[in-house]
């Protein structure tokens, strides 16, 4: 006995695009958005702004903002989660830019732990976790914000 069934298509494997649904921007974006907060971390390295200036602040703060503003307006699906994956591609923007201007931050004087070879090279890798972690912690923050933003935007009674 023979039946007419039509044969079920194998599942096709996610798109590029799934990444896209999950964060709610492409990732082009997400990258754009993170060297959005390189300014600072130049100017900083570079001795151009002092650590304790409005412009400093603005540089610091204004980033994140925008990150937080672009997810709740973008009513991304997951705002804590974009915002965090923008915070994580920020983090390692921060760890290959200080880097890259190791030589300069420091004016030449590195930190260096005793006087061996190795001396100068452990403070440089100790800030690969480092930066990795501060771009994690503000991707955090800021995604929470967002998550409260759109959360009390999405409860909010449309005219």
């Amino acid at each position: 006995m023979t039946t007419h069934e039509t044969p079920h298509p194998a599942p096709r494997p996610p798109s590029p695009a799934a990444p896209r649904r999950t964060l709610g921007l492409p990732f082009a974006a997400l990258v754009g958005l993170a060297a959005i907060g390189l300014p600072r971390v130049i100017l900083h390295d570079l001795h151009l702004i002092d650590g304790a200036g409005p412009l400093t602040w603005l540089l610091a703060l204004g980033p994140v903002a925008i990150w937080i503003a672009v997810a709740v307006l973008k009513k991304v699906p997951n705002p804590f989660l974009t915002v965090l994956v923008v915070g994580v591609v920020f983090g390692a923007m921060l760890v290959i830019t200080h880097q890259l201007l190791w030589d300069s931050a420091f004016a030449g004087n590195p930190p260096a732990l005793g006087d061996s070879a190795a001396a100068t090279l452990i403070p440089r890798i100790a800030a690969i976790p480092s930066g990795l972690f501060t771009g994690a912690i503000i991707g955090v923050i800021g995604g929470l914000i967002a998550w409260g933003l759109q959360a009390l935007t999405d409860r909010r009674p449309s005219s």
